[in-house]
């Protein structure tokens, strides 16, 4: 069996996910574009040698329907010859299609691919599919389908955290993402987009660097109002043990909507060397994991945990975890269970600070990993996003260093 090696990896800015973000009117389609060109400017790669564009989104609907990665792969100029396939598991989708890659490099089928993610919440809100699990009352009553903010509140009320915990956690998040950004952290991955009056946007524009555990606490919950129209009453259906929800979550310690795109560059050994770049980090395992669709937000933990057992590791090996912020109070838990402290949990700042582009979020999550496993010398990372209805899925990796891995 092959290994399957992260060979480079670029992103956009992630952009507020409103009519009034950077991104507003740039299409997901040219998000991707200008990263597939991005990595020829970078890499030298001659897309000739590309056997699959592999793009998660999770609304595949008007700018982002279509098998999108097909169509950017054309626009981008990279042949007719090289496929593109759409992916989609709902939050978890840009890591999946790197996992899906992986998988299929590491068993021989492909040598060089490309696999990432994108989402133009501003473009394509949030539920645009219409699909059942958000629209069907049946659906819904049978499978106890919630808002991920009730779910997250939930999984906050279980485990007894106070408001003061969770804010105290949107605090750090900030403090960590706006010193990132200081200290150049982001600069060897972003690479700007041009907007439509000529300007370059070269920077998370959803940080907040003067957060304060004041300015939190005078924020109101974000999800009572939804609890109070029914949301609540089948949260606690499948549940009863919570009692009652205590609303916890505000906009301060929930991940914020946001347009964005990453890619990553994936290959064997023989096309590293074909294509003369040097492996950055080598894909040692993965995992997917399912858990009740109510408390939801806990699968990306399990992927985790199933992912690292996999690799034959423990979690003390792990110096980087890179983990998607779906809200403070699983992030909390994460830390508990695995004791992840602030230097090894997203030491650069998570989804909740700089945005959460639902579909782009896993890539940038896994290529996040590698420039701070690069940054730090450690050896192994993981990645992992909780998608809705329980949905999970890890990446685990091993940094390659001038003389081989780590």
């Amino acid at each position: 069996m092959a290994d399957a090696f992260v060979l480079d990896y670029v992103r956009t800015p992630r952009g507020k996910g409103s009519s009034r973000g950077s991104l507003a009117g740039v299409r997901p389609l040219d998000l991707v574009v200008r990263l597939q060109r991005a990595l020829v400017e970078r890499t030298g790669l001659d897309p000739e040698r590309v056997e699959d564009v592999i793009i998660g989104s999770a609304s595949q609907v008007d700018d982002q329907g279509g098998n999108l990665a097909r169509t950017a792969t054309l626009l981008a100029g990279w042949g007719d010859h090289v496929p593109g396939g759409a992916v989609n598991r709902f939050c978890a989708s840009g890591i999946d299609a790197v996992a899906q890659v992986s998988a299929r490099i590491r068993a021989g089928e492909l040598q060089l691919a490309v696999a990432g993610g994108v989402e133009s919440v501003s473009r394509v809100p949030m539920f645009a599919d219409r699909a059942p699990l958000w629209t069907d009352a049946e659906v819904i009553r049978q499978v106890g389908s919630v808002h991920m903010g009730i779910a997250a509140d939930l999984n906050a009320t279980l485990e007894g955290y106070t408001r003061e915990q969770l804010d105290a956690y949107g605090v750090e998040t900030q403090r960590k993402a706006a010193e990132a950004w200081e200290r150049g952290a982001y600069a060897g991955s972003v690479v700007p987009v041009e907007l439509p009056d000529g300007t370059l946007f070269d920077r998370d524009e959803l940080v907040r660097p003067d957060t304060t555990a004041e300015g939190l606490a005078a924020l109101p919950p974000a999800f009572a109002e939804l609890g109070a129209q029914g949301q609540d009453a089948i949260a606690l259906a499948a549940h009863p043990e919570a009692g009652r929800i205590e609303h916890l979550h505000t906009v301060g310690t929930s991940p914020s909507l946001a347009d964005g795109a990453a890619l990553l560059l994936l290959g064997d050994a023989a096309a590293a060397e074909a294509a003369g770049l040097r492996p950055r980090a080598r894909v040692v395992a993965c995992a997917t994991a399912a858990v009740d669709p109510v408390l939801m937000l806990t699968a990306g933990q399990a992927a985790v945990e199933r992912a690292i057992a996999r690799a034959g590791l423990t979690p003390a090996d792990i110096d980087v975890f890179e983990f998607a912020e779906a809200f403070a109070a699983l992030c909390l838990t994460f830390r508990r269970d695995l004791d992840a402290g602030p230097d090894r949990l997203n030491p650069n700042g998570g989804t909740i600070a700089m945005g959460h582009a639902f579909g782009a979020t896993g890539a940038i999550m896994v290529g996040g990993c590698v420039d701070e496993l690069e940054r730090r010398e450690g050896r192994y990372g993981v990645a992992a996003v909780s998608g809705a209805a329980g949905l999970g899925v890890a990446v685990v990796l091993e940094r390659v260093s001038e003389k081989g891995a780590a």
